[in-house]
């Protein structure tokens, strides 16, 4: 698939998808990033039917993380019909996030 099609994908795909999606962006070298991925496993199990996860590695889709103000990893961003509706960078603990997370999705 062409690189130029990725960011359309990504913006049809957050404008467009019936649930929330939460993008973790992250990269392989990143510390926090491994830390941080049985988490993010761990949340689309618990929040199954009400969130759809996605990642997207920052090396792979630099234009990307370019247009979403990517500085630090990971960072965490929450869409719902396109907007951001919620944003962190770093690595957060489980209770904390799974907290943050169903706070917004009610």
């Amino acid at each position: 698939m062409p690189t130029s099609q990725l960011p359309t994908q990504f913006h049809e795909l957050i404008s467009t998808h019936q649930l929330p999606i939460l993008v973790d962006f992250w990269a392989e070298w990143c510390g926090p990033c491994k830390t941080l991925a049985p988490t993010i496993k761990q949340i689309a199990q618990d929040f199954k039917g009400k969130l759809t996860v996605i990642k997207v590695n920052v090396d792979e889709k630099q234009q990307l993380a370019a247009e979403h103000r990517i500085q630090g990893i990971p960072t965490l961003m929450l869409f719902d019909k396109g907007q951001v509706v919620w944003r962190i960078s770093g690595a957060l603990p489980y209770d904390q996030l799974k907290a943050e997370l169903a706070s917004r999705l009610k």
